[in-house]
């Protein structure tokens, strides 16, 4: 019996029909049929990143340019990061903030010479081009919805990239460039979600899949889903938007104050002036009321996403946000947030799991430790 709700079909990345003849398992993910997992299964696919290389198809986050003579100064208004002092050929992690200084999402900017790139979350880049087109009125903002991105991550992928590109091995840690992989030019940036060296390659859309054969016949790469991705990001600490941050959270709560610039921080050259300065500054003078923090359960009993943490007293005082077991840390690991005078490395709390009180020790991040190239 028809229901008379429409439902919009799933988006495909350009590498969809790749990942079905390779076995994947598709999930729905921000509006896109993609892969949680292949064959080898989400723990060795997690194990393989840290010890070889995983290829990970990212196409369905947004790549956008935006073009103008203040492109930097303009941009700058929209985040607490110094964007007029970044480079050619360097990225800065990013966060556009609302009025209350929550955060609305985070987000990579490069200064690409002429304009500048972003990319941004795939959930969010609807929200975040209307946002950057109505605030950056003396600029043009274009999506480049003409490009796929594929992340190699993992200590062998400067090895293997490098075969086609000597030059990027060169590269270090949130730089950009302009390469040639197999006879493609692509926007190569090395950073990573992985916690791993490695790389971002944006690559014209109808050249990602044989560019994607072309690195999986590398011995030392393989296929890697979003399941491993997420173990992998959780053991290095780093947040998923929509999870572990959002508009209700400032980045001073999800202890994000590292990628506040400190020219834009009180007392900073180019202090304030993005939205939501004043409860940010408010968070950084005086505290804030909670704190993204690492959890380990004591006991081993796995703690996950919505479980409810209390103190002592059985109190509620916050809630876990990312939970899992971490392959590399050979253990269960999550984050959430807790009551700021509750934060301490050590301090002892519970989180409720099916119905049973499981004792958490507050612990810092990463629990794996990254592994970027300085250079």
């Amino acid at each position: 019996m028809a229901t008379g709700i429409a439902t919009a079909p799933m988006l495909q990345t350009p590498l969809y029909n790749l990942h079905l003849e390779l076995g994947a398992k598709m999930v729905p993910f921000a509006g896109y049929d993609m892969p949680v997992q292949y064959p080898m299964g989400v723990l060795k696919e997690h194990l393989h990143t840290r010890a070889q290389a995983g290829l990970f198809d990212v196409s369905h986050m947004g790549q956008m340019r935006v073009t103008g003579a203040n492109a930097a100064a303009d941009f700058e208004e929209l985040v607490p990061v110094d964007i007029i002092g970044l480079q050619p050929g360097r990225q800065r992690y990013a966060l556009f903030t609302n009025h209350n200084g929550g955060i609305l999402d985070d987000l990579m900017v490069a200064n690409a010479g002429d304009h500048l790139f972003v990319v941004v979350n795939a959930a969010c880049k609807g929200q975040d081009f209307a946002w950057m087109s109505e605030k950056l009125g003396n600029c043009k903002v274009e999506s480049l919805g003409d490009r796929a991105l594929l992340a190699l991550q993992g200590p062998e992928a400067a090895a293997v990239l490098s075969r086609y590109a000597p030059a990027v091995a060169r590269m270090s840690f949130m730089s950009v460039g302009t390469f040639d992989l197999a006879g493609v030019s692509c926007t190569v940036s090395r950073s990573g979600y992985t916690g791993e060296d490695g790389f971002e390659i944006s690559v014209p859309a109808v050249h990602a899949e044989p560019l994607a054969r072309e690195l999986l016949k590398e011995a030392a790469v393989a296929p890697i889903g979003l399941g491993a991705r997420d173990s992998l990001r959780l053991e290095a600490g780093l947040c998923l938007y929509g999870h572990d941050m959002d508009k209700s959270t400032t980045p001073v709560e999800a202890s994000l104050v590292w990628a506040m610039s400190k020219v834009r921080r009180p007392g900073g050259e180019r202090a304030g002036g993005f939205p939501g300065y004043p409860m940010i500054a408010a968070h950084l003078k005086v505290g804030a009321p909670k704190k993204r923090v690492g959890l380990v359960p004591v006991s081993g009993v796995p703690v996950r996403e919505g479980a409810v943490l209390r103190d002592g007293d059985a109190c509620v005082i916050g809630k876990v946000t990312s939970g899992g077991y971490g392959p590399t840390y050979k253990g269960p690991v999550a984050m959430g947030y807790v009551e700021a005078a509750l934060s301490e490395p050590g301090t002892r709390l519970f989180a409720d799991v099916r119905g049973k009180a499981v004792e958490v020790a507050v612990m810092p991040t990463p629990f794996v430790a990254q592994r970027y190239y300085r250079g």
